[in-house]
């Protein structure tokens, strides 16, 4: 924090046998802290979509034109391809304020407009691929994402945030905005404006699915701990044991090849899958976020951990990597086994 005039920070570390065992926050943080958690919000939006899966409400390997009538606009693209970044739709590289789907990060509006101005605009069709030979990583087919989720189960995206995840596991916040320009703060700083109070943000039907979320640590820790064990929160269970495997399998290293092919789903070493990053080398499974969150599981070692700033990317990225040998040790201590060679 002092090395980089942080307002605070928060770290939730959770055991597949023992939940929670380290929760503890620094500066303006504490457990009722609410951060907005910009791209750290993929993996929840994959997990509802796996949920409606589950249950029957959605065949997220069918295209999404069988759910929606606005889907044939890319009647090749299923929901699974939506969430590994692999539609062919332009994400958010090289341009994330790319043109056609500005909507995304609008308030206004609805998100099923939304979905269907990005999934039937003629204006990228110079720069749409067909899916599964590109990885482009994140932009508006989240969105899309969200707005199959609404029209398969008949729900708004609040209703299933409060259904999926917060009903059953039983969380003090977790829900959905479109903060993006409700803020005047450069493009992918933290809207300090928010101040941890979602009463500064405006009521809206377009929520932006890739990086809209906001949540405390705890909640996000509960959610790392289903994803432990086995898709239940408690008695209830979010999602099954093949949708938790399928959500952090590398699915761009089926689609596309690994390394080893010659074809590199994002860099050297790094695959993706449903919402989730994977480290081939590691096995671990990270969503970091653009304002300073990185939640984490190494599902070998069987724990999860959650830090979340309020700062930027980078630094993020560079407090995590601090973190990992930390507390990988310190759970295998706990268990009295060795921990990382280099911790």
């Amino acid at each position: 924090m002092d090395e980089h005039g942080l307002n605070g920070a928060g770290l939730i570390v959770v055991e597949r046998d023992d939940g929670v065992v380290h929760h503890q926050h620094w500066g303006e943080f504490g457990p009722d802290r609410i951060s907005l958690v910009a791209s750290s919000s993929k993996m929840l939006v994959a997990g509802v979509l796996m949920n409606l899966h589950d249950r029957g409400l959605l065949d997220v390997d069918a295209p999404v034109a069988d759910v929606a009538p606005w889907g044939v606009g890319n009647p090749d693209v299923t929901p699974v391809q939506l969430l590994s970044s692999v539609s062919g739709l332009v994400g958010l590289f090289p341009n994330p304020a790319y043109g056609p789907y500005l909507c995304q990060y609008l308030p206004i509006g609805t998100m099923q407009a939304c979905a269907e101005q990005i999934f039937t605009t003629p204006d990228d069709d110079g720069d749409v691929v067909p899916p599964d030979t590109e990885f482009r990583y994140g932009g508006g087919q989240w969105q899309v994402a969200g707005a199959v989720a609404e029209v398969a189960s008949g729900r708004t995206w609040a209703e299933l945030i409060d259904e999926v995840y917060v009903q059953p596991c039983g969380l003090d916040v977790l829900a959905f905005n479109n903060p993006f320009t409700q803020f005047d703060t450069p493009p992918f700083s933290y809207p300090t404006g928010f101040a941890g109070d979602p009463g500064t943000l405006v009521a809206t039907d377009n929520p932006n699915m890739e990086g809209g979320a906001y949540v405390t640590t705890g909640a996000y820790g509960a959610l790392l701990l289903m994803y432990l064990r086995d898709g239940m929160c408690g008695d209830d269970r979010v999602l099954t044991v093949g949708s938790v495997e399928r959500l952090l399998a590398d699915r761009t290293g089926v689609v596309l090849g690994d390394d080893d092919d010659g074809v590199l789903a994002y860099g050297v070493g790094v695959g993706y899958g449903l919402g989730w990053w994977v480290d081939r080398a590691t096995g671990r499974r990270s969503d970091g976020g653009a304002y300073g969150s990185m939640p984490w599981l190494d599902t070998a070692t069987g724990y999860g951990a959650y830090l979340v700033l309020e700062a930027t990317s980078g630094q993020g990225r560079e407090l995590a990597e601090r973190l990992y040998d930390a507390v990988e040790g310190a759970v295998l201590a706990a268990r009295g086994e060795d921990g990382p060679a280099e911790s």
